[in-house]
């Protein structure tokens, strides 16, 4: 879930709750994730993560499971993250390899490992090489499997082929973290996805899933295929939490205001093409509305 701000650059909790609200009672979302990267995590202060995670469960919280993003590239930080989470009343922990450090495969172990210990919330890895620069290697995530509270990844990896083995061989639930890669992930299966553009599309996910566990393959096949223009406008073009917050704007839906530096605003032209890739994709975009950043 993104996180709502202010015109003053200030956390908005009141769209963040109302955000939630939307996500889980509109969009069908099972779950949240808050303060994942997404969320601008890097930039939001420990006060601000922990105050946003009471105003969304406070409104959402009794019908929805709530993740908080707890990963750092700072072990004893990434610890009181998941102490306050906990503390908070979150439901689960995502922890993501920790960034920059480029850390080898035994010190992820003793990183997930610590903040696994840290609380009793279940734990979800975020494997996102890409970004962290380095993977969560698949020796790595059967030795990490052991670990009681250590039960899910978030796979940005799209080593599907490496995921199979490791599901095969572990009770490690998978969900995608590429929403490009959605529907290949339940194939080879993931349980579901943690998605960017749920923001917009979370009826036509469900629905995915359900056609897919149904059996109905074409169903699933034919709502990946409609929805390729709204992935590619929210996730090939800039970085996600610019292009949702645009996209959100459009729809006229909290959670697309400013967002914090160093990232900015969507440029009024990637918002004209990301309204004629929605409309492409079956997202009803109404007529009025005037993005944010082109005002």
């Amino acid at each position: 879930m993104v996180t709502p701000f202010l015109p003053d650059g200030g956390v908005d909790y009141d769209g963040a709750a109302r955000l939630a609200t939307h996500l889980v009672d509109e969009r069908r979302h099972d779950g949240l994730v808050v303060s994942g990267t997404t969320g601008e995590s890097p930039t939001t202060s420990d006060e601000e993560k922990q105050r946003l995670l009471h105003a969304v469960i406070e409104a959402v919280g009794d019908r929805a499971v709530i993740v908080a993003g707890a990963g750092t590239n700072h072990t004893e930080h990434s610890l009181n993250l998941a102490r306050q989470a906990e503390a908070a009343g979150a439901h689960g922990l995502l922890v993501v390899t920790p960034y920059y450090n480029k850390p080898p495969q035994e010190g992820l172990v003793r990183h997930f490992t610590a903040v696994a210990d840290a609380t009793g919330l279940p734990t979800m890895l975020y494997d996102i090489p890409g970004r962290a620069g380095v993977p969560i290697e698949n020796d790595t995530l059967l030795q990490l499997a052991e670990h009681p509270r250590i039960v899910a990844v978030k796979d940005a990896k799209g080593d599907l082929f490496g995921a199979s083995r490791v599901m095969a061989a572990t009770d490690l639930v998978w969900y995608s973290g590429d929403d490009n890669l959605n529907l290949p992930w339940l194939s080879v299966g993931a349980a579901g996805f943690v998605s960017v553009v749920g923001h917009v599309v979370g009826v036509e996910l469900h629905e995915m899933i359900d056609a897919y566990r149904a059996g109905e393959h074409g169903r699933a096949l034919d709502i990946h295929r409609r929805l390729l223009p709204v992935v590619t406008a929210i996730m090939t073009r800039t970085q996600g939490a610019i292009a949702v917050k645009a996209a959100l704007n459009l729809l006229g839906l909290p959670g697309g205001g400013p967002l914090r530096a160093p990232l900015v605003e969507a440029p009024p032209e990637f918002a004209a093409r990301l309204r004629e890739d929605l409309t492409i994709g079956g997202v009803k975009v109404p007529e009025a509305a005037i993005p944010e950043v082109a005002r």
